[in-house]
């Protein structure tokens, strides 16, 4: 996997052995099946995550107390070659519903069964430059890694 690491995003490509309509089935409608568990908001472990398949759904998370915490909403819903998803988590990882920093996936045939994955979450020099943001900013990478390589190991499978 090559990524990048810019002040405003975080871009990471790679591969995975599926078409463009598997992987984005799989990174949509299959969210919840390789959504890390160990990686939420709020108190309550998370027991599952949801993408709404549409401009405009919600993208959350469910939790044990029976609670749905939102994480953003769909900006673009363009099955099997684009995604976009409003990131609505501040820097201490709680929703704000004015922040906007996007997750932006492209679905990309590359073989008979192989898709290139683009992904690029922006807009991140909107956390401003506190320590809280600092800390957050180093430890996405990392954590974007970690949560694309379960997305990875899941499609390929």
């Amino acid at each position: 996997m090559s990524q990048t690491i810019k002040p405003a995003a975080i871009a990471k490509t790679f591969a995975v052995g599926a078409t463009p309509e598997r992987a984005f089935k799989v990174f949509t409608a299959g969210f919840g099946g390789w959504w890390p568990k160990t990686h939420y908001v709020g108190d309550s472990p998370l027991t599952g995550a949801v993408i709404e398949p549409r401009a405009g759904g919600r993208w959350y998370g469910e939790h044990e107390d029976g609670v749905e915490r939102l994480w953003g909403d769909v900006l673009v819903w363009d099955p099997p070659g684009h995604l976009v998803l409003a990131w609505r988590l501040n820097a201490e990882f709680a929703y704000d519903p004015a922040l906007l920093t996007e997750v932006d996936v492209h679905f990309t045939a590359v073989g008979d069964a192989e898709t290139r994955i683009d992904f690029e979450h922006r807009g991140l020099e909107r956390f401003g430059d506190s320590e809280a943001a600092k800390k957050t900013l180093t430890s996405m990478d990392g954590g974007w890694s970690l949560i694309l390589d379960s997305f990875k190991a899941v499609a390929d499978a």
